[in-house]
């Protein structure tokens, strides 16, 4: 793909903009999402409601093959110029929800506290502003909308909706994700890696035994689950670039059940995150060996059970551009800015080993709240005009996508 021609804000005059009712119908819509959120592979509910929705507009999603999740196209594709898609996803956490607001989860420790119900609710509002430029005539060539389930069940849902074709027929696709702190009504973009890898680590220690008065006649595997713990991040901090960004943080250890009993049996699990792609390739291997090594100075035998997670996200420069262009576009030079790059996973990232794309970050904080929000916690929740910024940028995106690229 070659490189988008620069715009000037007001330089283009788009189509697409929000219309006060649709806005209204739109964070309703949210609303209902985030009083019924659904865990991953389990989004009948808020399939249905995309769909009836959908067809309501006149146009014909398609639910994908497990049941959850769907694509639809606005317009129809013939073959040539390859589709930009827009991704959305649509799974909940297993948390409770600690608001007091009307809208709080209905369902006991499910909230949707990263702010999928927003991306879904945006990526509609996009298809549905979309779907009426379509019928004007006003949509030089189709888009894809996709749906998809299981962002935050390992190794992502992303996966799956590509093996069920999502992507056949698209040769970009962009997405955001709500960020706290970016102050709403902007985004936060960033050339090359935007998120880190995220893989689960487990690992189980085996040995003889025996009482803590004669350490020296057993396999002590509590040391060695404390050695594994401190000496296998050391090991991989020079065995990998310091630049790749790898780095294995434990979330348990458990052995032993008395004071005097040395066990025979101990567990460890944690994750293993990478700033780098390449690196990322590497980080099995590596940290199979380390792990081995380190077990074997203190005669344990170990078992890894290293789990893929995601990839990095890289924003493809061109598609970076894209967002850039089409946010200025709507509201100007100040309304994008830097965004540094993230420890967390994504699985957009799966999109983006079979075309290039970007994700975006959400700004969702309102200007000047002192409160202090985070995803993945009990109480986040967005500046809900957050929902027409997202609409505005990714109609934007598809008419200037349409329109610009050469």
């Amino acid at each position: 793909m070659n490189q988008l021609k620069s715009r000037e804000p007001g330089s283009v005059t788009l189509p697409g903009t929000l219309s006060s009712s649709l806005r209204g119908e739109l964070i309703a819509f949210r609303r209902d999402l985030h009083m019924h959120p659904e865990l991953g592979n389990q989004e009948f509910r808020t399939t249905a409601a995309l769909k009836a929705r959908l067809e309501a507009a006149g146009l014909a999603p398609r639910v994908l093959p497990g049941g959850t999740g769907l694509m639809c196209d606005i317009g129809t594709w013939d073959g040539g110029r390859p589709m930009l898609a827009v991704r959305a996803d649509l799974d909940a956490l297993p948390i409770p929800d600690a608001k007091t607001v009307a809208y709080r989860s209905t369902v006991p420790n499910r909230a949707h506290a990263c702010g999928h119900d927003v991306h879904t609710t945006t990526v509609l509002g996009a298809g549905l502003v979309l779907a009426e430029l379509a019928r004007e005539g006003r949509l030089p060539r189709p888009v894809r909308l996709i749906f998809q389930p299981a962002e935050e069940v390992l190794p992502g849902g992303a996966a799956d909706a590509v093996a069920a074709g999502v992507l056949d027929g698209v040769g970009r696709i962009i997405a955001v994700h709500c960020d706290p702190k970016v102050d709403v009504g902007k985004i936060g973009i960033r050339t090359g890696p935007i998120t880190s890898a995220c893989d689960r680590l487990e690992i189980t220690l085996d040995g003889p035994g025996g009482h803590t008065a004669r350490p020296h006649l057993t396999t002590d595997l509590v040391t060695a689950a404390a050695r594994i713990a401190t000496d296998v991040p050391a090991v991989l901090a020079r065995r990998v670039d310091a630049r790749s960004g790898l780095s294995v943080t434990w979330g348990r250890i458990e052995a032993g059940h008395a004071p005097n009993v040395i066990p025979q049996h101990a567990e460890l699990s944690g994750t293993v995150r990478c700033l780098d792609l390449p690196a990322w390739h590497d980080a099995p291997d590596l940290v199979h060996a380390a792990v081995d090594e380190v077990a074997a100075l203190h005669r344990a035998k170990s078992t890894v059970n290293y789990v893929r997670g995601v990839p990095p996200v890289v924003n493809d420069p061109v598609i970076v551009e894209l967002l850039r262009d089409a946010m200025t576009a709507r509201r100007g030079l100040d309304s994008v800015e830097d965004t540094e790059q993230s420890l967390g996973g994504e699985d957009f990232s799966w999109y983006l080993e079979h075309v290039p794309g970007a994700m975006a970050r959400l700004g969702v904080r309102t200007p000047g709240d002192p409160r202090v929000r985070d995803l993945h916690a009990g109480d986040f929740d967005v500046d809900e005009r957050c929902v027409q910024t997202a609409v505005e940028l990714f109609t934007a995106a598809a008419l200037i996508d349409a329109d610009g690229a050469r």
